[in-house]
This record gives structure tokens, C-alpha cells and sequence, in this order.
């Protein structure tokens, strides 16, 4: 819902009543992962999506019916061809979505503070159905019933933090609980053409992207303004203390050795989930000398995906970004990024359809 909060907080202040379809559990295939959110205001705006354009238009139904009686329901959408027929869910999947009225005052309060937030929860069951909790480092706002059934929600978001939105059985009762989406970080090394579009792209993706560079003249804003962050210094100087985890991605452009070989040294040695490396077959198999010597086991060659990217037949540099990134979504999923069209496995990640 964060993606939306701040257009609902304007029409509740207007005294607009609007009713949010939250997806709170997919089996088979979906447009979307549990947590996204659909909202319908009481004159008619939408916000949002759920189902890739297949509920929407049921679900505007549903909503008029939560606002008119002021109660919350779950509705879902099956994976029988006659139910995903009547509301045009053509991927086959099983949807369970919860509507509810979030009140003003939450709202208003969650949009302020959004910055600090870990998680958010809704209770999905019993007479406390549609009440809400924001979950804090150092507090809680809102409740969802009790002090026990709080504390035990904001302890299992404590230790997810990293986590995927999820219905859940806690104290008795049904609660989803949607850990916010902290953006991953992505480190770009070597300030080349190939870099200011892999950066442009990587936004789309949500990524964090830092470029880095030992040469002052070449780490610019004026070369790179959607850069996030910009730093000059030796690459493996500043991976050293940046932060990295499984969802981290590195990319060498580097293309030189005194740069690149204590780079991927260190990168290797990291949590990083993706390390790519410009350069051709010839360029690589030098490389791999080169790392080999500096003292790079061959476990840890085997982590370095290079020549980088997926073999799409990339000429200029936005191509050779597009799959740079296909590639870095590739394995952080496990997939292989192949055409869809020759393989017979689930689609999206382990989701099946």
C-alpha cells in the first residue's frame, strides 16, 4: 500500500471514503506477489493493481459493497476456467484478496512516517477484522486487538526483516503481515557508457545504485545524474565498507586489472547474490589468470558471472544493460534466463502457471 498511501491520505482528507484490496495469498500463477493493493475511492479514482488488469474490475464491485456496509471481506478468485473466465483471470491462478476502509488517522500517520517503518500487519480475522499495525524499530501504531497478539506480530516481523509479505497464524489469530520493500543495493564499478545505462535501467528495478570510481575526472554527476550516489575511490577500498547482502549485486566495468582483480577479490569473499564482469571470452580467460594468482579459489571463480549478461546479442550499451540486468534478476531467482517459449517450468520464480 506504501506505493499508494500518499494519493489515499489526499482523497481521505478530502473526505473521500476508500476502500483497499490487499492480495494476501497466491497459489499458481499471479501478476503480482502477496502485499500489492488495489484502492477505490468513493468517486471512482483507482489506485494501484493486484491483478495485472484480470480483478480489477470485480474487485471495484466488491469495493463499492465495503464501503456501503462498512465491513471488511475476503473475497477469492479460483483456479477453475469458469471463476478465472468471469473475472478475466486468463493466468489460471488462485487469489485470496482482503478489502478493507483503513482509517484517516493511520493513514496519515504511516505516510509520515513511512521512513521508519519495518512492516505493516492487518488482521484478517474475527471481530477485529481490518484492524491495522505499523511496526516500528522502537514502537507500534495502531493494534490489531491485544497487547499479546501485537507484541507477537511485531516480534515475527523483527525477525523477517528481509522477508516476503505472508498470511500467518499468530496467537490465535489470522494476520498478513508485509514487510516493507527495503530497496536493494546496486554497485556499479567503472565510470563507462555501459554504466550510465545500466544505472538508468537499474532504477526501474528498484535498485539503490552506486557508481564507483578511482578516477575523479570520469565519477561525475554531470556523467552519471541518475546515480544515486557517486564515489571516487579504489573499488575494492570502498566495497570493503559498504554494505552487502544476499540481494546485492556488483558489476565490474572496470576492464582494467589493478582495479578489477582486488574488486573481485573482495566481491567474491562478500554475500553478495550477483557478481558480473565486463569483458570478452579472451578478456575473461585472462582475467581468470590473473584471479587465480592473486589467490581466488575456483569455488569462488565459479560465483562470477562473465562474460556478463544473458546472450541476447547486445550491440550498444543499453543493450548491453538490459541484459546485464536480466541476467542479475536471473540469478538472484535461480532461473537459467532462457526463452520462456522453450522451457515447461513455473514462470514467476516458484510460483507455478
Amino acid at each position: 500500500m506504501l506505493d499508494i498511501l500518499s494519493r489515499i491520505v489526499n482523497l481521505q482528507s478530502e473526505a473521500h471514503a476508500v476502500a483497499v484490496a490487499t492480495l494476501v495469498d497466491v497459489r499458481g500463477s499471479s501478476a503480482r506477489e502477496p502485499g500489492a493493493t488495489f484502492a477505490i475511492s468513493d468517486n471512482g479514482e483507482l489506485l494501484g493493481a493486484i491483478g495485472g488488469g484480470c480483478v480489477e474490475a470485480a474487485l471495484v464491485d466488491e469495493a463499492r459493497e465495503v464501503m456501503h456496509d462498512r465491513k471488511t471481506r475476503s473475497v477469492s478468485y479460483g483456479l477453475s476456467e469458469r471463476e478465472a473466465g468471469d473475472v478475466g483471470l486468463a493466468c489460471g491462478g488462485a487469489l485470496t484478496i482482503f478489502l478493507d476502509l483503513p482509517g484517516p488517522n493511520y493513514c496519515a500517520e504511516v505516510a509520515r512516517t513511512c521512513d521508519e517503518l519495518i512492516a505493516h500487519a492487518i488482521r484478517l480475522d474475527g471481530e477485529e477484522s481490518g484492524a491495522r499495525m505499523a511496526i516500528y524499530s522502537d514502537r507500534r501504531f495502531g493494534t490489531l486487538g491485544g497487547a499479546g497478539l501485537d507484541s507477537a506480530v511485531a516480534r515475527y516481523a523483527y525477525d523477517r526483516p528481509l522477508g516476503e509479505a505472508e498470511r500467518v497464524d499468530i496467537e490465535g489469530a489470522t494476520v498478513f503481515i508485509a514487510p516493507k520493500r527495503i530497496a536493494p543495493h546496486l554497485y556499479v564499478f567503472g565510470a563507462l557508457d555501459f554504466a550510465a545505462a545500466t544505472i538508468e535501467i537499474a532504477h526501474t528495478l528498484g535498485y539503490v545504485v552506486t557508481l564507483c570510481d578511482a578516477r575523479s575526472a570520469f565519477a561525475t554527476k554531470e556523467r552519471f545524474p541518475k546515480a544515486d550516489r557517486i564515489v571516487v575511490a579504489w573499488p575494492h577500498e570502498f566495497l570493503a565498507a559498504a554494505p552487502v547482502d544476499e540481494r546485492t549485486a556488483i558489476v565490474s566495468f572496470a576492464h582494467d586489472e589493478k582495479f578489477e582483480v582486488p574488486l573481485l577479490l573482495a566481491a567474491v569473499r562478500s554475500r553478495a547474490g550477483y557478481i558480473g564482469a565486463l569483458g570478452s571470452r579472451a578478456t575473461h580467460a585472462r582475467r581468470v589468470e590473473a584471479l587465480r594468482q592473486a589467490g581466488m579459489t575456483e569455488v569462488e571463480l565459479a560465483r562470477i558471472c562473465a562474460p556478463i549478461g544473458l546472450d541476447i546479442g547486445a550491440r550498444t550499451p543499453e543493450e548491453t544493460a538490459l541484459a546485464v540486468l536480466a541476467e542479475i534478476v536471473a540469478v538472484q531467482r535461480g532461473r537459467s534466463g532462457g526463452s520462456l517459449s522453450c522451457g515447461t517450468g513455473a514462470i514467476r520464480g516458484g510460483v507455478g502457471g
